[in-house]
């Protein structure tokens, strides 16, 4: 006689395989591909020497100048050499690095939740409000965007590291809610939403509790991809000298001494270790993000 509980316990376990969650999958994609399962381990590599470099790095004496020591190549003292005020070049590698990537995901996170949150409710109700949202979000993609940040950032006082993150934020969510707003435009024609409106549930529910779920894997995606694209372009602002507050390290302070024409020929010990370290950690960004990007296509095909 067979056991009811047993075979319950069976078709769940089946039901699993046949249908696996979303992080699953990602994680199946990436065992598989050994240009990103490669990429992922560096990148942890990268970032965990980054964020544990306080308990073997001084942080107090980096900012502490030395004129006596100015531009020493690399030596077993200092395994990158030292900047114009004798600085340690390592431990501002490391130090940048950390800021440079908590800057881009903090980016990320905050211009993801504000395009999620304006395409949601341009798509789900449509109509005439969907029409007014969408040509403030056209006039808004329209404006040139570097241009208004370096002028933010130019003009607000007591300007810091979490005022930077808030101007950046608020000019890079628009390609996220036009996306966002074009799947959920979608999904509100579905039966289930219909339902949900029928038993009088709340917008703010259905729009947050029960349409988002459904997007969220289109959403894990476009955050991932568009994570090295905030890094880079922090860098880049940090490298014009309108990023981080000076005095804050970030891989774009190191690059920035390139602009000298003698320290990019005779001291490229330090820029050059930053602008590889962008590069290697964008690639992998990159890797990641195109194998997260692959399994949610094969879960759209398995849905």
């Amino acid at each position: 006689m067979k056991n009811p509980v047993l075979d319950e316990k069976q078709l769940i376990a089946q039901e699993k395989l046949n249908n696996p969650s979303f992080m699953r999958t990602i994680w199946r994609e990436i065992k598989h591909d050994k240009m990103a399962l490669g990429s992922l381990i560096l990148l942890i590599i990268i970032l965990s020497t980054a964020y544990l470099s306080p308990l073997f790095i001084d942080n107090a004496a980096l900012t502490r100048v030395n004129f006596l020591n100015t531009w020493k190549p690399p030596s077993a003292t200092n395994w990158l050499g030292t900047d114009d005020g004798g600085r340690d070049v390592f431990g501002q590698l490391m130090l940048g690095a950390r800021n440079s990537f908590t800057i881009g995901i903090a980016v990320t996170v905050l211009a993801g939740l504000i395009g999620l949150t304006y395409g949601l409710i341009s798509g789900f109700y449509g109509g005439a409000i969907d029409n007014v949202m969408m040509r403030i979000l056209e006039f808004l993609m329209v404006l040139p965007t570097l241009m208004f940040i370096i002028v933010f950032v130019t003009i607000v006082p007591n300007y810091n590291v979490f005022t930077f993150i808030l101007i950046m934020s608020a000019f890079y969510w628009f390609g996220k809610a036009r996306l966002i707003r074009s799947r959920a435009l979608q999904e509100r024609e579905l039966d289930y939403i219909n339902a949900s409106k029928t038993l009088g549930t709340p917008s703010w529910k259905i729009m947050f509790f029960e349409m988002f779920p459904n997007l969220s894997s289109l959403v894990i995606v476009n955050m991932t991809l568009s994570l090295a694209g905030n890094i880079g372009i922090e860098t880049g602002l940090t490298f014009l000298g309108f990023g981080l507050p000076a005095g804050t390290p970030s891989l774009g302070t190191l690059i920035s001494f390139a602009r000298n024409p003698d320290i990019v020929q005779n001291k490229w010990w330090v820029w050059l270790p930053a602008a590889l370290l962008i590069l290697v950690m964008m690639l992998c960004i990159n890797y990641v993000g195109q194998a997260v990007k692959r399994a949610s296509d094969a879960r759209q095909r398995l849905a």
